[in-house]
């Protein structure tokens, strides 16, 4: 099935999926929930239907809704189960058959990252249980893309169907909101990867599904067993931990009190602390503080932005992230706080772009992105702000009602993740965004409550139009980022075929994807402080690639060649010049930019003589 049939599939179903009964007249939405109170009882019924009605939508609910979801989820990441390994996929392969090796040494192995060779505990700064599992299906089904990716579908599915059973806690149309959630940029990229946030997300999801349906029954096999998905969480991600002083919020907001049910929380805090001793005696330093501090480091070398700054370009993240939110915005809101919204976000935009605001790691590439013009990408900044602007409206709506704990929750949930993911972070990025886009979904489906959302035609028409262009764009979106990664690949063999390695040695500059696919047929890193060069070595240098910029003198060049592979879409999830920076904001203030298709160059250079790397580094510098 090729990329456009799955979009015609997709808008096609999506409109006009109903329930196969005879009362052709209810809503595939509007699908049966139960509310529910401070103690727990049940205190809104779907109104407008007889019994029999309402127990065909509870049925359908029930029995076909997890299905639909599960079949919408797969239809979306399916086609993408064979691209390549991309940005930073590779630490998590190289992690996982380190595990497979060595199962109580997950990280003990040297790495070049950043320039330099380096023990891989002191590279990554994420918990190892993503690589375990990654160790699990490697052992099993072999290494290869398709095999990973496929068994990270498992975390995708997981998320997915735990966010409808969270919203329906929450919403009359769980449907909606898990829809809303999934046909997102912020999830389809993040879940095309075998990386370790979709798996916390979901770990996250169902660590909440448990202690709410916990506390309700007061079932402790239910709050146990939160606990533990709570650890598996952090254990996953170190961002994981947050969801510990929000469900403390949220319960004691809840039973106006603290109870016998906070000491399970002690779980999470003995087994993280335990984690936290263990990293320190095997590799000499405690990894989940050392990740903490990671973020104050990488501030203070590239140059922190202002408050203004680090906020224009994290609501454009969770905007450009949070694609439905911009689809719905007209349902959500009054026309008069839209219009507020965008005439804000326009300032902003023009703010940003004319550097009335200390812009500080932004500098260089706000000025190389406005170079040529400013309209295109200033439409999108402005688009993309709008949009994370209604978000922020969403939860500081929430907020409001904070005395009521179910609004204090979601409320918390979206806030405090976009704080942590605009100012707190290292860099503003997709993948910090992610865990906020569930809460997302679940307001906006609660602000259709609100606004007494009509199951007609009509209105399923509106609404199925919104879900499926966001679903469209975001798969382009995905499409677009598994394009640029299959063009390392591509690369990588190309150069593989056309260079004569003879007796010589073949280095390479740059990270990723294509570190992984070349150094498999025997290309070596270049590490700035060590490696040794001699004349006939080849030298390969991307030009659009982490640390890739340097390039020996002419004088040390025999012969140099020039690979270039054009990408097709006229999208880019990183690309500095377009303003693109999903992986990071380093790279960009947006998520995904609309511009010309981009072009992969490779030089591929046959040295002269011994070449210092570290002295023309440093020269450079």
């Amino acid at each position: 099935m090729t990329f456009l049939e799955i979009l015609h599939t997709f808008a096609v179903l999506l409109p006009c999926l109903q329930p196969r009964t005879r009362y052709r007249s209810l809503s595939f939405f509007a699908v049966e929930s139960v509310i529910y109170s401070e103690t727990g009882s049940p205190i809104v019924m779907m109104s407008g239907f007889s019994e029999t009605k309402k127990t065909l939508l509870a049925q359908w609910s029930s029995r076909h809704s997890y299905w639909f979801l599960m079949g919408i989820t797969l239809l979306c990441l399916l086609p993408f189960s064979g691209r390549a390994f991309h940005v930073d996929d590779p630490l998590f392969v190289w992690s996982g058959q380190q595990i497979a090796k060595h199962p109580l040494d997950p990280y003990g192995f040297q790495v070049v990252w950043d320039n330099y060779s380096e023990p891989m505990s002191e590279v990554t700064k994420n918990p190892p249980l993503a690589c375990y599992y990654a160790a699990a299906i490697g052992s099993v089904a072999g290494w290869s893309e398709r095999a990973l990716h496929l068994g990270f579908l498992l975390p995708a599915l997981g998320l997915v169907l735990g966010t409808y059973r969270l919203s329906m806690r929450f919403t009359r149309l769980p449907l909606i909101a898990t829809v809303a959630a999934l046909l997102t940029p912020g999830v389809l990229v993040s879940a095309s990867s075998v990386m370790c946030d979709v798996m916390m997300l979901a770990f996250w999801i169902w660590a909440a599904v448990f202690w709410i349906e916990g506390l309700d029954d007061g079932k402790r096999s239910y709050l146990i067993t939160s606990s533990l998905l709570l650890t598996f969480a952090a254990l996953t991600k170190y961002f994981g931990v947050c969801l510990l002083p929000l469900l403390l919020a949220y319960s004691i907001a809840r039973k106006r009190r603290l109870g016998w049910w906070a000491l399970y929380f002690l779980v999470p805090i003995v087994l993280l602390a335990a984690y936290q001793l263990w990293t320190s005696v095997l590799y000499g330093h405690a990894m989940f503080s050392d990740a903490f501090n990671f973020a104050h480091v990488e501030q203070a070398v590239n140059g922190k932005p202002s408050f203004p700054a680090s906020a224009f370009v994290g609501a454009s993240f969770v905007g450009g992230c949070t694609l439905s939110a911009l689809f719905f915005s007209a349902f959500v809101l009054s026309w008069k706080k839209l219009s507020v919204a965008l005439f804000v976000s326009a300032v902003c935009a023009i703010m940003l772009a004319r550097g009335w605001v200390d812009l500080g790691h932004y500098d260089v590439v706000v000025r190389e992105c406005f170079r040529s013009g400013w309209i295109t990408p200033g439409i999108q900044l402005t688009v993309a702000i709008f949009t994370g602007v209604v978000v922020f409206f969403l939860g500081i709506a929430e907020l409001r009602q904070w005395k009521n704990s179910d609004s204090l929750f979601l409320g918390l949930w979206l806030i405090g993740t976009f704080i942590f993911a605009g100012f707190l972070n290292w860099s503003v990025n997709g993948r910090s965004v992610l865990p906020l886009i569930p809460a997302a979904g679940i307001l906006l489906a609660r602000r259709l409550d609100k606004l007494h959302f009509d199951p007609t035609w009509g209105h399923q028409r509106k609404v199925a139009l919104a879900l499926a262009l966001s679903g469209v764009i975001s798969l382009w979106v995905t499409k677009a980022d598994s394009d640029w990664a299959n063009s390392a690949r591509q690369a990588s063999q190309i150069i593989q075929q056309q260079i004569d390695k003879g007796t010589h040695a073949v280095w390479f500059t740059g990270h990723w994807g294509f570190q992984y696919y070349v150094q498999l047929w025997g290309a070596r890193p270049m590490d700035f402080l060590r490696s040794d060069t001699s004349a006939g070595d080849v030298l390969i240098v991307p030009e659009s690639n982490a640390v890739s910029y340097v390039l020996p003198s002419p004088q040390f060049v025999a012969t140099s060649g020039l690979l270039r592979i054009n990408l097709q879409q006229p999208l880019s999830t990183m690309r500095w010049r377009e303003g693109a920076g999903f992986y990071s904001s380093f790279y960009g203030f947006l998520p995904f930019a609309f511009g010309r298709p981009a072009t992969e160059q490779y030089y591929v250079l046959r040295l002269a003589s011994h070449w210092d790397a570290h002295i023309t580094r440093t020269a450079q510098d």
